[in-house]
């Protein structure tokens, strides 16, 4: 069990510096469109709602649950899809890493095939509409959940 949960972290944080080195050479960045939630700004969380609704929503829940089990692999190797409330991992990825891991997906972040179910959103939702999303789904975080990622995203930045 120890040996599987060393193994998930390990995956994970290769992924998160993998993201990050995608995001840093993505095109987004070389745009200067920025990647920064804002879960304050009403309109942008009122929009994310609306994306989260017709895009996320299916699989992490209408109410940010996730799916049933979502640490265990499935028959053929998938994890369900995690939780985005303050019960999951989301919040302990900075900004660049969710934007980069919606946008591009997490094959194009690590460079090979990964069993997932989750799909990339480049070409079907706008990089305003991913920040929208991911603003939506971090308001719904208590506010002391907000302080820390924005104190990981703060030092992901440096």
């Amino acid at each position: 069990m120890l040996t599987k949960r060393l193994l998930t972290i390990a995956i994970l944080g290769a992924a998160a510096i993998i993201g990050f080195v995608v995001y840093v050479t993505s095109p987004v960045e070389q745009a200067g469109v920025s990647n920064t939630l804002t879960p304050n700004d009403p309109s942008v969380v009122a929009l994310g709602k609306q994306v989260y609704t017709q895009n996320c929503a299916s699989c992490h829940g209408a109410n940010l649950e996730g799916q049933a089990n979502w640490r265990q692999r499935d028959p053929n190797g998938y994890l369900p899809a995690p939780p985005h409330d303050e019960t999951g991992h989301t919040w302990h990825h900075p900004d660049a890493y969710l934007f980069v891991m919606t946008k591009y997906g997490i094959e194009k972040m690590i460079g090979k095939a990964y069993p997932n179910n989750m799909p990339a959103y480049e070409g079907k939702l706008t990089d305003e509409e991913i920040i929208a999303a991911l603003s939506f789904i971090k308001s719904t975080w208590p506010k002391h959940i907000q302080q820390k990622h924005d104190a990981i995203t703060a030092q992901s930045s440096q």
